[in-house]
């Protein structure tokens, strides 16, 4: 096995660290800006405008030959850490990347379609070396899918109190059982973390985490029809699922503090797709707002749309603010989980009512497969439930205020 100092460092020479632009962005993330920019509008968009507009990736043949491009570029798994053969770029650095990575057809659920390598998997922050070395790094030089296990059919939003996939200690290993719910590529994925309550006498001290290959023997994943049709979600049941005794993630019983960082790290990017999305619909609304007439005149010159024009545009400018405000603050070590559930909630309704907008501009059009718009109304109705509904992020808010 190779390690971490046999890899070959990226070229990238910028790396900020926590540090708030203010009003004007650095030259050099800038430069990274424009040139992921470029990519996605001259290399991925033209793919997908030629296959099946519900295609979940791009075609293989151009996903490697994308890939090995980017490898070269230096821009390949830009959020992992140099050590581990990344970029080492800081939460805010990324968000302001993967805005740019989120406008296209396939940008909700992949962004920049797989051509920058995936973002970290949970090992990378809470397993030891070893673990590191045996399944997060694989997962960043390959950009094959993980998947992390949390929600369960009695509910996701309370993980403290809603878990009950329960593990056991068998001889020198663990035995899992219980059923996972809502599990994106668990159906895919070369490995994926699952929470499981390691002792039912303890609730917030009783969860664990556990490291679960996909060839564990008792271990199954099927995937079911939701509203979106690319990234089905899947059930997961494990039946008596042996683990062996290195398969724990951190600590026995510190399971829960894992999860509710992995929630906040993961909103962040999330809240960035879903802006990334808006901002492509509103460009599209826009320019077919000046292209398109009614009776004579362009739809540009009407009221009704020149203002949910204005008003998407002042939507957009603030979720943009708050998803760097959050991100700047996560940077600098501060607690963020209220920046990152804010960031969420305002950033997943924002999408829809920009989506919506763009549609109701396109008229026909914006339900047609020729556009990716029909296609975005349908996601971003479920952006408002993944990552955590948005009442469950208006009760941390208010939680957080009147404490």
């Amino acid at each position: 096995m190779s390690t971490s100092a046999d890899r070959p460092r990226k070229g990238i020479a910028w790396r900020p660290k926590a540090q708030f632009p203010g009003y004007q962005l650095p030259d050099e993330l800038v430069a990274l800006r424009e040139q992921i920019r470029r990519i996605v509008q001259d290399e991925i968009v033209p793919i997908e405008q030629r296959i099946d507009p519900d295609a979940p990736d791009l075609p293989d043949e151009d996903l490697r030959r994308l890939r090995e491009k980017t490898r070269a570029a230096g821009l390949w798994c830009l959020a992992a850490p140099e050590e581990y053969g990344g970029g080492g770029l800081d939460t805010f650095s990324m968000c302001v990347l993967l805005e740019e990575m989120a406008q296209h057809r396939m940008g909700l659920y992949n962004p920049g379609a797989g051509v920058f390598g995936r973002y970290p998997p949970v090992a990378i922050w809470g397993g030891t070396r070893e673990q590191i070395e045996r399944y997060a790094v694989p997962a960043l030089r390959e950009g094959y899918y993980t998947f992390f296990a949390i929600t369960e059919p009695s509910g996701g939003s309370d993980p403290a109190g809603a878990i009950q996939c329960r593990a056991e200690k068998r001889g020198d290993g663990w035995a899992l059982n219980g059923t996972k719910i809502f599990i994106s590529h668990a159906d895919e994925a070369e490995w994926g973390v699952v929470f499981a309550r390691t002792d039912r006498t303890r609730e917030r001290a009783g969860i664990s985490c556990f490291i679960v290959e996909k060839h564990a023997p008792g271990f199954r994943a099927k995937r079911f029809k939701t509203i979106r049709t690319v990234a089905e979600p899947c059930e997961v049941v494990f039946e008596d699922c042996r683990l062996p005794a290195d398969a724990l993630l951190g600590e026995e019983g510190k399971g829960l503090h894992l999860c509710l960082d992995l929630l906040t790290r993961n909103r962040f990017p999330y809240a960035t797709a879903n802006l990334g999305v808006a901002v492509a619909a509103h460009r599209m609304a826009i320019a077919h707002a000046k292209q398109r007439s009614t009776f004579g005149v362009p739809l540009a010159q009407r009221q009704a749309i020149q203002w949910m024009l204005a008003d998407a545009e002042v939507e957009l400018r603030a979720c943009r603010w708050l998803i760097w405000d959050g991100a700047w603050k996560a940077d600098r070590g501060e607690d963020a989980r209220v920046e990152a559930s804010i960031a969420k909630l305002y950033s997943s309704e924002v999408l829809g009512r920009a989506v919506d907008a763009a549609v109701q501009i396109h008229g026909g059009y914006g339900v047609s497969k020729e556009f990716p718009l029909e296609r975005w109304y349908r996601e971003a109705r479920v952006r408002r439930i993944g990552e955590g509904p948005s009442e469950v992020q208006r009760m941390v808010i208010a939680r957080h205020l009147l404490r």
